[in-house]
């Protein structure tokens, strides 16, 4: 530990840079940006979605929705349309192509999480899940309050 450092700055030190570590690395394993992977894995968990909805999830601005959404749709990979129940919106999901790129995306990500646990006992992956929801339940209760 730095000088200054205590054992919860260390601990949530490593926790961060463990996450953009990870993000990072599978995006440059899978040949593209964070985002790009990130918008393609909630276009096929979510299916047809609005833009709106795309730049919360991911937290970034519309404009970058758009210019993403806009990038796969000239790949063949998304689709786009006007929200037939408010045409202020407009809905983006997978085409067929863009289906078979997010499971092939999903299935080199499991491989991926496989090789990174290699060494790491079920017990100890367990242990860090109940810390990690330790946590995730005091920050609600914080928020809470």
């Amino acid at each position: 530990m730095g000088r200054d450092e205590t054992s919860e700055d260390k601990f949530f030190r490593e926790l961060g840079g463990a996450y953009a570590e990870l993000r990072q690395a599978f995006a440059r394993h899978v040949g593209m940006s964070p985002l790009r992977v990130q918008l393609l894995v909630r276009l096929r968990r979510d299916g047809e979605i609005s833009h709106s909805d795309l730049r919360l999830a991911l937290g970034i601005d519309g404009a970058s929705v758009t210019r993403l959404v806009k990038e796969f749709e000239a790949e063949g990979l998304v689709g786009r349309r006007l929200d037939p129940a408010d045409n202020r919106y407009t809905l983006a999901a997978l085409t067929p192509a863009g289906e078979r790129m997010a499971d092939d995306l999903g299935r080199s990500h499991q491989s991926y999480q496989e090789r990174l646990l290699d060494g790491v006992s079920t017990q100890e992956q367990e242990i860090v899940l109940r810390v990690l929801r330790r946590v995730r339940a005091n920050v609600t209760e914080r928020e809470n309050r």
